[in-house]
């Protein structure tokens, strides 16, 4: 018997979906703004709350995230499009250019939950299972992105090392400066704050039986590592652009403490000259 005939012929099993995918199938998430606000979304045929999961209505589900994210299930092309219009209007500063990564999911009840291959093995169709998927998924098209903008970050940042190095650093960078210790605060709260990356799906506290997936998803998309090196790569470019900006005020404070000495100076001499060419 072929996966089709299977898919259609097999009974939704207890706490699964209440229709059936595909025995093979895509998933795949899309970064398309800073933030959803999935409260307003209509979301008919609803599956889940947290996250968000909902039946899509010519086929396949979709998990909806507030940090931006849309992990999709099984979901054509043309009904993606539908979607992701639809959705727009809930979306804040929404991107020019989403952010995709995609993965293949299998259904075979005799390998277990693994992933292997760059393929994701399932023992059955799940909400809990799909919405697994979804976080790995979504978390590491969020990391995807913040690695693109963190490395345009590095590069602005080092003109001003090498301005270091050569003791060339000038004032007119200090709020260039500024803006990169901004910019580095604010990339490290969206992964720790709005995406959560280190933090575990909730619904591991209610299935703890699919914590071990968890961790091999996690370690498929190499959430762990990839923000550890983000992480990194945020403290270098704090300690730059800090440490111009130390050397930056440094200069400033002597300046201006010469200007007090000159000044001093200045009225020492004046009071000497009045003294001498004035005082007899």
């Amino acid at each position: 018997m072929n996966s089709t005939a299977r898919s259609q012929t097999a009974e939704p099993e207890k706490n699964g979906l209440p229709f059936r995918l595909a025995d093979a199938f895509k998933a795949r998430a899309l970064l398309i703004g800073e933030r959803i606000d999935v409260r307003s979304i209509d979301t008919a045929g609803r599956l889940a709350s947290s996250p968000a999961t909902f039946e899509v209505e010519r086929g396949g589900v979709a998990v909806v995230f507030r940090y931006g994210a849309i992990v999709l299930f099984g979901v054509a092309a043309e009904d993606e499009a539908a979607l992701v219009q639809r959705i727009n209007a809930a979306v804040r500063d929404p991107y020019a250019e989403p952010q995709t990564e995609e993965i293949e999911i299998r259904i075979d009840a005799g390998c277990g939950d693994t992933c292997e291959d760059g393929i994701i093995y399932l023992e059955s169709h799940t909400v809990e299972r799909l919405q697994l998927i979804a976080d790995a998924l979504g978390t590491s098209v969020a990391l995807a992105l913040y690695e693109s903008q963190i490395t345009g970050d590095l590069d602005r940042i080092e003109p001003f090392a090498r301005d270091l190095q050569r003791r060339s650093l000038r004032g007119q960078n200090a709020r260039a400066l500024l803006r990169s210790i901004g910019t580095a605060l604010l990339r490290e709260q969206k992964m720790i704050g709005r995406v959560q990356v280190i933090d575990k799906p909730e619904l591991l506290w209610e299935q703890p039986d699919l914590d071990r997936f968890y961790r091999r998803l996690t370690a498929e998309f190499e959430i762990q590592e990839r923000h550890v090196a983000l992480e990194s790569k945020l403290r270098l470019i704090s300690r730059t652009a800090e440490t111009a900006l130390q050397v930056l005020q440094d200069r400033r404070a002597l300046r201006v403490e010469w200007y007090i000495v000159i000044l001093i100076l200045v009225e020492i001499l004046l009071t000497v000259y009045e003294l001498f060419f004035h005082g007899y």
